[in-house]
């Protein structure tokens, strides 16, 4: 049996409950239109090129998918059992990306490709349904601890919308001055000279992200180990007919 290599994204965006006004966690998906799974929705991927690193393979695939360039891309896990794909093995490469939400609103959307609650899937191809599955589960405990809950605020925010992101992520609410006090203390925020504009009280102070430190941990690898051929946004065009690239993920 021969052995195949792809690579797929799980893309998280905070967007609007359909049953409440409060965000939840969503993720894009692509209609498969040939077999193995014709008819059933996927993560976004395909097979690796051979002249292509990891992360610039997971980079082309999203901009030709979805349109979208994350600021928050890293490797989740790979993927390998024997009978998760029919015919040749494929072992996927698993990659996790944050978007904001007005990034979410430009991505590409259609028949074949559209968003939907992470938490609500259908029956997914392949063993998709257990990959977004592991990637809430890392999702929801990174934000525990580290600082990617940055990754879906813009360049400025306050202390509520924070918290409002990882209410959204972590399904529960939280105490506003515990809140504070966690994020203060961990140094990722720096207050700004700037506050929030038209509101009924006292408007509230701006903060932005500390850009000293990486949202990503990538240990002794860092930023260096990422490629310099990796596409820019500029270099990638999405592909009208993303469903139609992938046969193994």
């Amino acid at each position: 049996m021969t052995t195949s290599l792809a690579v797929s994204t799980v893309i998280f965006a905070l967007r609007p409950s359909e049953t409440s006004d409060l965000k939840t966690v969503w993720i894009p998906l692509v209609r498969r239109i040939r077999d193995p799974y014709v008819g059933k929705w996927a993560l976004p991927g395909g097979p690796l090129l051979s002249e292509e690193d990891l992360a610039s393979a997971a980079a082309r695939n999203l901009g030709e998918t979805t349109g979208l360039d994350p600021q928050y891309l890293e490797q989740l896990y790979a993927f390998g059992g024997l009978n998760r794909s029919p015919g040749e093995r494929v072992v996927s490469i698993v990659y996790w990306a944050l978007v904001r939400s007005e990034e979410a609103a430009r991505a590409s959307e259609g028949e074949n490709v559209r968003w939907f609650a992470a938490d609500s899937l259908p029956p997914l191809a392949f063993d998709h349904n257990l990959i977004v599955e592991y990637a809430l589960w890392r999702l929801r405990n990174k934000m525990e601890y580290s600082r990617i809950a940055h990754a879906f605020v813009g360049e400025t925010f306050t202390l509520a919308q924070l918290r409002e992101v990882h209410e959204a992520v972590l399904g529960r609410a939280l105490d506003p001055a515990n809140f504070r006090r966690t994020i203060e203390a961990s140094q990722s925020v720096v207050a700004t000279e700037q506050r929030l504009s038209g509101t009924k009280y006292r408007p509230p102070r701006l903060y932005r992200y500390n850009d000293a430190i990486d949202l990503a941990d990538q240990g002794p690898l860092g930023p260096a180990y990422r490629s310099s051929r990796a596409p820019s946004p500029q270099q990638i065009t999405p592909n009208p007919h993303p469903q139609e690239r992938s046969t193994r993920q």
